[in-house]
């Protein structure tokens, strides 16, 4: 029987990001209410870390602890991979030692290829080109606050980045319309927007893009890696900054999301992240229920 690796959202299908959005919602009552729930007992995570996180890192391990299993994790410092092993070796040989790898890296490929040679599933925690358990959390706070997506209007405001991309992997599946507000020379890459052509569209002036909108959402200027060009970013996205003003040109109960960290005063205002529209904080708990239900689903068989 293959191995079910998650490295983008596209390797659910429709039906199945509806149903794991349900999922998680459902474990995340069950964890509340303190029913015990172990479906993965004495099954190890293990966790590739190339790019450090405060979020990936504690709502998987959490995850596991809750499912009764356990998880490791493993730095460039702390494995062979920081020190040149090829990734096909890496992956032939931590695959048979735990039963299911999350990594976060740089080049997409290099999950890619970690996955061609794993016999354990493994979960994108980040590339360069995707995020989709980002989109999983989104999705599942989206539903929470508001229902159904589907037919809804969603605008993204800054960079054509990883997010950006999963937002219109999303877009596609959950069939909603996603409008992209970018400066030129950051959009996302032509295949990807080839690819969501029906239910995407860049709008190059914020507040236009967020007319009639049911969510914004929005990243940091400068992804991890990308610290060189803090100077021209700033100047690029001056004008992309999610504020009370461009908050006010979507819907009344519009909400707003941001994946975090936030540098309150470039992406984002002080006044609209701690806005009572804003579920910034749920979304990063969503993170733990999202990707329990994730777990179960690529795990129980």
């Amino acid at each position: 029987m293959s191995v079910r690796h998650f490295l983008t959202l596209m390797d659910l299908s429709a039906e199945e990001f509806r149903t794991l959005i349900h999922r998680a919602t459902e474990l995340k009552a069950m964890q509340r209410k303190g029913e015990l729930y172990e479906p993965l007992r004495n099954k190890v995570l293990g966790m590739v870390f190339e790019k450090s996180s405060t979020r990936t890192r504690v709502s998987f391990e959490t995850g596991m602890i809750q499912f009764g299993g356990s998880a490791i994790f493993l730095s460039p410092r702390d494995t062979q991979l920081g020190r040149g092993e090829p990734i096909e070796d890496s992956a032939r040989v931590l695959s048979r030692m735990v039963d299911v790898i999350m990594i976060r890296t740089y080049e997409h490929e290099k999950i890619e290829t970690f996955a061609q040679y794993s016999k354990v599933p493994v979960i994108n925690a980040l590339t360069d080109m995707y995020h989709p358990c980002q989109l999983l959390a989104d999705m599942q706070t989206y539903s929470e606050h508001r229902g159904d997506i589907r037919g809804k209007t969603v605008t993204w405001v800054g960079d054509g980045n990883n997010m950006c991309h999963s937002y219109i992997n999303a877009a596609r599946q959950l069939d909603f319309k996603l409008h992209i507000a970018c400066p030129e020379g950051f959009d996302p890459t032509p295949e990807m927007l080839k690819a969501g052509r029906d239910h995407v569209e860049i709008i190059r002036d914020p507040m236009a893009a967020a007319k009639g909108s049911d969510l914004l959402v929005t990243d940091v200027w400068a992804s991890m890696g990308q610290e060189e060009e803090m100077v021209r970013r700033r100047e690029a996205f001056a004008d992309y900054q999610v504020n009370a003003e461009v908050m006010a040109q979507a819907h009344t109960d519009a909400l707003f999301m941001h994946c975090l960290p936030a540098h309150r005063g470039e992406e984002v205002s002080s006044e609209v992240i701690d806005a009572p529209d804003s579920v910034v904080w749920d979304e990063a708990e969503n993170r733990l229920h999202s990707q329990k239900a994730l777990l179960e689903l690529l795990l129980v068989k």
